[in-house]
């Protein structure tokens, strides 16, 4: 069994996929990983619309700039994730803010969507987070309602490659010890 340390230094974006589609214990397994994040107050603000339609999957990437490295992944996946979250509600108590920092929306997702990522890693599968495309349009194709907002993309597959590892800062370049420091 590989150390959970190591499972996060071996996790890379893959951008590229086999053809095979996902079997119906790996998507439940990712789903579970979804289900299993944890988040504000237990507000769990989190919605997943899972793509396996050809179609919705080539309107959705009409909505990627050919730019973005993850253009053609958005299509080409056998499984694509589009991760929306519930506003004003993570973060929030009797409809007010509970920091200044306001709706932690976002920063459940973002647990949400590691726990995704990592799950599709040990089970052999390539992710990538695709932030840029137009969320308003996507939105629009996927019929998010409003109250939600369309956060990001996540193609899942088979992966036909392996990445490569970035490099890394060192722990001692951003930690501090009981003040920030520079």
């Amino acid at each position: 069994m590989t150390n959970f340390i190591d499972t996060l230094k071996d996790r890379r974006s893959i951008r590229r996929y086999k053809s095979e589609n996902l079997s119906e214990d790996h998507l439940n397994q990712l789903l579970e990983a979804v289900q299993c994040s944890q988040s504000w107050a237990n507000s769990q603000v989190w919605e997943l619309i899972v793509i396996k339609d050809p179609g919705v999957k080539s309107k959705i990437r009409e909505t990627v700039p050919g730019k973005n490295p993850s253009f053609a992944a958005v299509e080409k996946a056998p499984v694509l994730f589009a991760l929306c979250g519930k506003t004003k509600t993570s973060g929030y108590f009797d409809g007010e803010p509970g920091s200044r920092l306001g709706d932690w929306m976002m920063y459940d997702l973002g647990l949400a969507t590691q726990n995704l990522c990592n799950a599709a890693h040990s089970l052999g599968l390539g992710t990538v987070v695709v932030g840029w495309f137009d969320h308003a349009k996507a939105a629009q194709i996927l019929k998010v309602p409003e109250g939600y907002e369309l956060v990001c993309l996540i193609p899942a597959g088979y992966p036909d490659h392996k990445g490569s590892s970035p490099e890394r800062r060192q722990i001692s370049d951003f930690t501090h010890e009981n003040y920030f420091s520079k």
